[in-house]
């Protein structure tokens, strides 16, 4: 496979294309990056043999965090061909779309129209650069960046290119003069400000502040606070389809342009069915991986109402798509339906309801439990599913993911149950993250009213679960992915093995919140740092331990499961998942395989402490970064904390102590911290202002 990923000009394709045709093999395939230019008319000057091998591979950039790709065929590509490299996208964990070849596929063209509509808003509803993002971002289901935000991300210049790709490609388009730039989005890029690459774009940022762009003036202003009593009222809103549709309906400036960019943006992507890509599904695929919308636009219009919102449009003088009145008219009043196992959508080309494919690897605990009966418990926080062929799942779904009473209990509940009617436990979940940490207002409040005895029995029962996962009599299997942080770190390293998605962002962190970790993560890294100098005479443990102990004294996060590994937070012999949605059927498959492979669990064990002295030659480093001033007098008490559990309290060299020693020596420490006042400022300024303080 060779893809070229050259500028998007023609003469430039056609000139590389020229010179590497010759070193090609009859096997191998061509595939171009491009965002938009025809793949018919790059394919002309291809050997004849070479086009049936010829296609766009266009990857959403970045390229690493962006699920999109798109997967375009020309006039001569070999189907077999097509398949087979949706088949390698996928494994290399990307969202395919089949679009067709068209100016900008499929992504860009529904994108740039919607931006556009965002940007003409300026002026149709007199609102403002930061007006705009503000409604435009998580109100409307978008991301956080919405419109012009995203713009300087991605650079003025780039989405200048392609919205005019559009306007120069597409003369039939009934749309075409929505692609037309902006005369002050034209002057801004002539004087060199497209966006974040340049330090000046939409938005400008001086010293600490961030000012925005006045249209008219194209001179930079500090942002004025954002009031609309639409936003105030969808704020708590968290449901993405509710959200949008208590916006659209709401009555003032900021609802009414949500409606209005909303309305124009949906009808706009369904009279583009069939021109761009084959249905609806690939469209909103395009949409959500692509643009990181929460919905795609027909997953958006059946929340807010297909059938009432219609009728709002064809009063307010809306070109509504036939097909879609057609549709309605039949009685079938949303795109989608049916529940995640059997949904099916409505598809132009049959007029009837089709199938949503589903990817066979993709193990969707919301499809399972759409089946009563592969719900062993629920509970508010945590839910034990059946995830078939003997293999049981623990599921949390507080917020964030974070860790209260219900994950704890749902965690001995699951090894309970698993080892009495299942061969082997999995812990993970469909959300955003694994877990962002433990439930932290919980052990505030506790500590402002100085209930010791009650974070004492906190830690004891998260210590027990997690102990409990790594002796159960099954194997225990956890599926980390996103923000794996804290306590989910380590419920994640108390299992027997990961399987951990690429992109996991993994550390023992809080000491962030002035605390040590105390839910086994001070064992675990002492047992993965020392494990191999077991049975070796004559090593000093000190740079091991000492490695362990400054990990979580520095809070260090891996940013990749790769980098996890060289942590020791997952180990060598723990998978790694390209694919997030093959992530549970991967690790259930991990757990399988332990268990008819004779798992027995591990033997409680002693370990070998490194002892008191090698605490104080590390104090003695941390001792040096408070003088450099690296680290505050706070901070150097929680890593003197750190490495007294790490080197086994005060004992000589060598003494064995047993895993319980090393867990009394977390709670201790654990303890006295919360009673330290620097600590609990550090609780309440990630609590309230969602923070870390340093003090």
């Amino acid at each position: 496979l060779v893809i070229e990923a050259v500028p998007e000009r023609m003469d430039i394709k056609k000139s590389v294309y020229d010179k590497i045709t010759p070193h090609l093999n009859e096997t191998c395939i061509l595939a171009s990056n491009t965002s938009g230019l025809s793949i018919a008319a790059m394919s002309e000057t291809l050997p004849e043999s070479l086009q049936s091998r010829f296609l766009v591979m266009h990857f959403f950039n970045p390229v690493r965090y962006m699920r999109l790709l798109e997967l375009v065929a020309g006039p001569k590509t070999d189907p077999a061909v097509m398949t087979q490299i949706g088949e390698f996208g996928e494994f290399l964990g990307k969202g395919i779309v089949y679009g067709k070849d068209t100016a900008n596929f499929v992504a860009n063209r529904i994108g740039v129209y919607g931006m556009m509509q965002t940007f003409s808003a300026l002026t149709e509803f007199g609102l403002t650069i930061e007006e705009v993002d503000k409604i435009a971002g998580k109100p409307m289901g978008r991301p956080k960046s919405a419109a012009f935000r995203t713009g300087d991300v991605v650079g003025i210049d780039t989405f200048v290119h392609v919205a005019q790709n559009c306007y120069d490609s597409l003369p039939e388009d009934e749309e075409r003069e929505s692609f037309k730039i902006p005369e002050w989005i034209q002057k801004l890029v002539q004087s060199g400000r497209i966006g974040q690459k340049a330090k000046a774009g939409f938005y400008k940022k001086e010293g600490k502040t961030i000012l925005v762009l006045d249209h008219e003036t194209l001179e930079y202003r500090e942002q004025k606070k954002v009031r609309f009593d639409a936003l105030g009222a969808v704020k708590g809103i968290d449901d993405a389809g509710e959200r949008l549709k208590a916006l659209v309906n709401f009555d003032d400036v900021a609802g009414k342009f949500a409606w209005t960019a909303t309305a124009k943006s949906l009808c706009y992507a369904a009279r583009r069915v069939g021109e761009i890509c084959d249905d609806i599904v690939n469209i909103d695929r395009a949409m959500r991986w692509g643009f990181n919308w929460e919905m795609g636009p027909f997953e958006a219009w059946d929340a807010i109402g297909v059938a009432e919102s219609v009728k709002r449009m064809q009063d307010e003088g809306m070109d509504v798509p036939g097909w879609v009145v057609e549709m309605v008219e039949s009685g079938r009043t949303s795109f989608y339906e049916g529940g995640e196992a059997e949904k099916t959508y409505y598809d132009l080309g049959s007029r009837s309801a089709t199938i949503v494919s589903r990817d066979p690897k993709h193990l969707s605990l919301a499809a399972l439990k759409e089946d009563k009966k592969n719900v062993v418990k629920d509970s508010l926080g945590a839910t034990l599913v059946d995830l078939g062929d003997g293999v049981l799942c623990v599921e949390v779904h507080t917020k964030m993911n974070t860790i209260d009473d219900d994950v704890v209990n749902a965690l001995k509940e699951g090894v309970v149950e698993a080892e009495k009617n299942f061969e082997a436990l999995v812990i993970g979940n469909d959300g955003e993250h694994f877990g962002a940490g433990a439930n932290l207002l919980m052990i505030f409040m506790a500590a402002q009213q100085k209930e010791w005895e009650q974070i004492g029995k906190i830690v004891d029962e998260f210590q027990g679960a997690v102990q409990g996962l790594r002796y159960a009599n099954v194997p225990v299997v956890s599926a980390p992915f996103g923000l794996t942080l804290g306590g989910g770190a380590e419920i994640a390293m108390g299992a027997d093995a990961a399987q951990a998605y690429a992109e996991t962002y993994m550390g023992l962190v809080e000491v962030g919140v002035g605390l040590v970790p105390a839910g086994c993560g001070c064992l675990r890294m002492v047992e993965r740092w020392t494990d191999g100098l077991a049975n070796v005479d004559g090593v000093d443990p000190l740079k091991f331990v000492g490695a362990g102990s400054l990990n979580i004294a520095m809070a260090k996060t891996a940013t990749s499961a790769e980098e996890a590994v060289r942590l020791r937070l997952l180990q060598t012999t723990d998978g790694i998942s390209l694919n997030r949605d093959h992530l549970l059927y991967q690790a259930k498959n991990r757990a399988l395989g332990m268990a008819r492979a004779g798992y027995r669990p591990p033997r409680p064990r002693t370990i070998k402490a490194a002892g008191i002295d090698a605490a104080k030659t590390i104090g003695l480093q941390v001792w040096g970064m408070v003088e450099g001033g690296w680290a505050s007098e706070h901070d150097a008490l929680i890593a003197n904390k750190v490495a007294h559990i790490l080197c086994g309290g005060n004992v000589a060299s060598g003494t064995p102590l047993t895993e319980n020693d090393y867990l009394a020596l977390e709670k201790e420490a654990f303890l006295s911290l919360c009673g330290e006042e620097k600590s609990q400022a550090r609780m309440q300024s990630i609590l309230m202002n969602n923070k870390p303080l340093r003090n």
